[in-house]
């Protein structure tokens, strides 16, 4: 009776264990598949995104061609020779046009074209084992900007950190850099494809070493002030920042400053206050938050962090014989 209880018992020990086994399996087959879908999205999003750049330099001939016959019709001049055999098509096309499709569109429109629809989600990470001050600094780059999350960085991957922020539906990711425990880089990578911003941070102050100390942190969206952008990679860098901020309302009193001086971007944060009295009703006071910092843009990658494949749209070339005379925002 004894060696009887011992073997049912054995059976309903080996049925448990074959039963957990089985439902193991079942569950690591259904986490396979959720990735195996969720990769197969990202790349077939990112081939899309490829072949309507591989567009963008038919759709730049089409539409100066389009230009062309605009200004032809317009002043009753004769049509340029090698347009006269496509001019019946151009015509068809200018005809049906409307404000949006008048105007071309180029692979930027894709990357931010949801820009404002929403407002943006940030995760602000670092890198691998950080210094104490630069959890400060990332800590206070997660107060600057609204709707943000810090997460701990730990060993985690860059390729498992960005398909993370993918899944968890993020709109950027800002990776804060240090050497020697002295915050000097800036990562800002747009998801889901892209492009992928690199800074160097100089002078870095952080709110509580400022002197008189720092006004306490509004948590209102912010108004922003971009001053001096004014090339075509300037206007690029603009939107890559600011398009990590929400529409702010119009009473907030929050500001925040990219000014770029000679292809250094010097960043400030301010709160503002109406301080007028009967004779000047307009005087205003600024009030500094911090944190304060000196930026500069070496790399510009047209892919996202983890794509180290990626075209790349710009990179600083600082011993060319005419670097000092380049200004390149």
């Amino acid at each position: 009776r004894q060696n009887q209880t011992e073997t049912d018992r054995y059976i309903e020990t080996r049925k448990r264990k074959f039963t957990n086994n089985k439902h193991q399996q079942k569950q690591q087959i259904k986490s396979n598949t959720m990735e195996t879908a969720s990769t197969r999205r990202q790349i077939r999003l990112r081939r899309e995104y490829l072949y309507r750049k591989s567009l963008q330099g038919r759709e730049r001939q089409t539409y100066e061609h389009k230009r062309l016959v605009r200004e032809a019709l317009a002043s009753g001049k004769k049509l340029p020779t090698e347009l006269r055999a496509t001019f019946d098509k151009l015509n068809h096309e200018i005809t049906l046009e409307d404000d949006k499709t008048s105007t071309q569109r180029t692979h930027i429109d894709d990357e931010y074209g949801d820009a404002g629809l929403f407002d943006p989600r940030v995760c602000v990470t670092t890198c691998r084992d950080p210094s104490s001050r630069l959890k400060q600094f990332a800590k206070e780059m997660k107060l600057l900007i609204p709707n943000s999350m810090r997460m701990n960085r730990g060993n985690t991957r860059v390729d498992d950190l960005i398909s993370t922020c993918r899944e968890s539906e993020f709109t950027d990711v800002v990776v804060v850099q240090e050497t020697r425990g002295e915050p000097d880089g800036l990562v800002i990578c747009h998801l889901p494809l892209g492009p992928t911003a690199f800074f160097t941070l100089s002078n870095a102050v952080m709110r509580h070493d400022i002197e008189g100390g720092a006004a306490p942190m509004s948590e209102a969206y912010p108004h922003l002030i971009l001053d001096g952008f004014q090339s075509e990679l300037g206007k690029r860098v603009s939107n890559v920042l600011k398009c990590l901020f929400p529409i702010p309302k119009p009473d907030t009193r929050r500001l925040i400053t990219f000014s770029n001086r000679d292809d250094f971007i010097s960043f400030r944060h301010h709160m503002y206050s109406k301080t007028g009295n009967t004779q000047n009703k307009d005087h205003v006071t600024l009030h500094e938050v911090g944190p304060r910092f000196e930026m500069r843009l070496y790399q510009l990658r047209l892919g996202t962090l983890d794509q180290k494949s990626a075209e790349t749209e710009y990179v600083l070339r600082p011993y060319q014989n005419t670097a000092i005379k380049r200004q390149i925002l």
